[in-house]
C-alpha cells in the first residue's frame, strides 16, 4: 500500500474486517498492509460511525473453514517461535 496511492474501498472494507475478525492486533494488520495504525484505527471508527455493516451477510461456513485454517497456521507458527525461540537462547548463552 506504502505508494502514495489513495487505497480503493475494497481495500478500507478489508481492512476493517480483518481487523474486526482475524484476532491479530491492529498493529500487526496494518503492518502487514502497508498501513499506519492511526490510519486503521480511524478506518475502524468511521465504520462504527455508520452503524451498518460494510459487507454483505457472511457464508458463515466459509467464515469457519477460513477461520479454522487461519488458527492452525497461527498455531503453526506459534509452535516454531518457541522451539527456535529457546534452542537459539541457549546457542547464545554458550557462545
Amino acid at each position: 500500500m506504502g505508494n502514495g496511492n489513495r487505497p480503493t474501498p475494497e481495500f478500507r472494507r478489508e481492512a476493517v474486517r480483518l481487523a474486526l475478525t482475524s484476532g491479530r492486533t491492529r498493529r500487526e494488520i496494518a503492518q502487514d498492509l502497508g498501513i499506519g495504525l492511526s490510519t486503521l484505527t480511524r478506518w475502524l471508527g468511521q465504520e462504527r460511525d455508520t452503524g451498518k455493516p460494510s459487507e454483505a451477510p457472511v457464508d458463515l461456513h466459509a467464515e469457519l473453514k477460513r477461520l479454522r485454517r487461519e488458527n492452525a497456521v497461527l498455531k503453526h507458527s506459534s509452535r516454531i517461535r518457541k522451539r527456535s525461540g529457546g534452542s537459539f537462547s541457549r546457542r547464545m548463552a554458550t557462545s
